[in-house]
């Protein structure tokens, strides 16, 4: 098969130096299948400057998010359910939720002067796992999704205010003193034009929380990998990161490498304005 090394420069360092890193023929094991086809076969390619990954494919994946993403992986609403049930009911060592959710109450109450009544916005919330653990802290928790089955689960089962939308065609959301995008801007075309548009909803002094896969140790352990799996377009570096919060024009806080307890590899940041954040 011909490869199709990418043509358009990294968004994050202009780069148009890639090297090929995996090629898949078949559907790896553990992928959902989102995809109808019969002919399945992508790559993933790694920029050679700021080591960011992308995968290459000409598989129709448009209307993924409004409603075959949660039918692909949950089974539909019942199955939204059953895996929120399932997850929240975890022990802490077992829960990469609690971890997340540790960290941002705790980076918080040392960020904010004020020690409460904290609002937050999730962006792509899905199952709703942790806007449900953060109300639980006193949290404030607006979900927003774009699958209206989610959102109608986040309001009735997770308990929480939802708003259903696309979040790059949204207007008018709020302000908030956290957005938080969990897992969220690995799945969008670009993920700096998605980031950019979070400062609209964040107040003065706001703090933006992300999660993103981690390429770099995931390439360690092979192609099957689930970061490299089809729904990830974007797999980040540790320098793409911090590239992805300059070019959004935002203040990197903290970053983290970690290795969760369901065994995913995962970059964690904090981030703010320009000039409103107490660390570096």
């Amino acid at each position: 098969m011909k490869n199709n090394f990418p043509t358009n420069p990294c968004l994050f360092c202009n780069s148009i130096n890639y090297k090929k890193t995996f090629e898949y023929n078949n559907r790896p094991q553990g992928e959902i299948n989102f995809h109808n086809t019969t002919h399945y076969f992508r790559e993933i390619f790694q920029c050679q400057v700021c080591f960011h990954y992308i995968s290459v494919h000409n598989m129709d994946l448009s209307n993924l998010y409004s409603g075959q993403y949660v039918d692909s992986t949950y089974s539909g609403q019942e199955g939204l359910k059953k895996t929120f049930d399932r997850i929240i009911a975890l022990a802490a060592d077992k829960s990469d939720n609690y971890g997340r959710v540790k960290s941002i109450n705790d980076f918080a109450f040392n960020f904010f002067e004020n020690k409460k009544n904290h609002t937050i916005l999730d962006i792509g919330s899905g199952l709703g796992v942790f806007p449900y653990a953060m109300q639980k802290l006193n949290w404030e928790c607006t979900a927003l999704d774009p699958d209206p089955r989610a959102c109608e689960h986040l309001k009735n089962t997770v308990g929480v205010k939802s708003i259903c939308a696309d979040f790059l065609k949204a207007e008018d959301i709020g302000q908030y003193d956290c957005i938080s995008l969990n897992k969220v801007l690995e799945h969008v075309d670009n993920p700096i034009k998605m980031l950019s548009k979070v400062k609209k909803y964040l107040k003065p002094k706001g703090l933006i929380y992300i999660e993103v896969p981690d390429g770099e140790q995931s390439e360690l352990d092979g192609k099957d990998r689930e970061e490299f799996f089809i729904d990830h377009l974007h797999i980040f570096s540790l320098t793409s990161l911090c590239l992805l919060a300059k070019k959004s024009d935002l203040t990197l806080l903290n970053l983290e490498r970690l290795k969760e307890p369901s065994s995913k590899y995962t970059l964690r940041a904090f981030l703010t304005h320009h000039g409103s954040g107490k660390h570096t």
